[in-house]
């Protein structure tokens, strides 16, 4: 493995963060005396394939600089790997870092890992899905969430938050139980209407919403989180629990530990790390300890 360092980005990520945040970056690890490789994508596509020629010079670090999107992105390349990656965030949610501790407004602290941060060796999930597989770092989404996230996605205004909040209005409306079926660890399929199935890599998505509260990145398992047919008072009264962290206690939620879950439902849309995954049945599953990542000396241990 050669002694440099190199650095993807895509600028566009995070509504143009990505490139300011790269230039901090690369300034910081220039000034420190680093040899950087610079791999600058556009696209999802361009990044995938700058990725590559990126680890096919063998650096000693891939910085990617980004969200948990443009990380996803990549996963298959970066598994398959032995390079270890400093993530630099620069997304919108930036989930992945806050479960691991990695600083999510500092690019110059976040830059820093790549020279002296501790390696971490974290599980990636996997969905599969319509004849794919697809990795992903934090919380596969199926039922409610997901659908406020595709209705978003498929709005052309208003912009930002309120976006987001009209997405969920219309949803809200649209409100009716799932027909869920659901196996857990291979055993036999289990009809369990309800709103929402989380299945957790990490504790949180959406920014900072903690449906998975106490998933752990490194245990080897998934976080599978249930909610019960609600009405919309009552779906409403329960977000504010959400956003705590204190919902697990419901008795309309259910929560327990899996290597793989299946769940199948008609009008099922499938979520993670923002991006639309596939729809009607999946079964999510994990890779144990599959991708290295750079992190502060003080999180080297502990939950994820």
């Amino acid at each position: 493995m050669g002694d440099h360092i190199a650095m993807l980005s895509n600028p566009s990520a995070g509504k143009g963060r990505a490139g300011r945040e790269a230039a901090a970056a690369l300034a910081h690890l220039r000034a420190r005396g680093a040899d950087v490789h610079v791999f600058t994508g556009d696209s999802a596509a361009s990044s995938e394939v700058l990725a590559a020629q990126a680890l096919g010079e063998e650096p000693r670090v891939l910085v990617v600089v980004g969200g948990d999107g443009t990380l996803s992105g990549i996963l298959d390349l970066l598994c398959e790997s032995a390079v270890p990656v400093a993530l630099v965030p620069a997304g919108t949610g930036n989930d992945l870092a806050r479960a691991l501790g990695l600083p999510r407004h500092d690019p110059v602290a976040a830059a820093e890992l790549a020279l002296s941060g501790v390696a971490r060796a974290i599980d990636i999930g996997e969905i599969r899905t319509g004849g794919r597989v697809a990795p992903f770092l934090t919380i596969a989404a199926l039922g409610f969430d997901a659908k406020v996230s595709d209705r978003t996605n498929r709005l052309r205004w208003p912009h930002g938050a309120l976006r987001y909040y009209l997405a969920l209005v219309i949803e809200l409306l649209r409100l009716r139980p799932m027909e869920f079926t659901v196996s857990v660890d291979g055993s036999a399929p289990v009809a369990a209407p309800g709103t929402l199935v989380a299945v957790g890599n990490t504790e949180s998505y959406g920014g900072g919403m903690p449906v998975c509260i106490g998933a752990a990145a490194d245990d080897g398992l998934l976080d599978l989180v249930q909610v019960a047919p609600l009405s919309r008072l009552r779906l409403l009264r329960l977000f504010p629990l959400l956003l705590r962290g204190t919902h697990l206690s419901r008795p309309e939620v259910t929560h327990g530990r899996a290597r793989s879950v299946t769940v199948s439902a008609p009008g099922l849309v499938v979520y993670a790390d923002g991006e639309r995954i596939g729809e009607d049945e999946c079964t999510v599953g994990v890779r144990p300890a599959a991708l290295t990542v750079l992190v502060p000396a003080a999180k080297e241990t502990g939950r994820g």
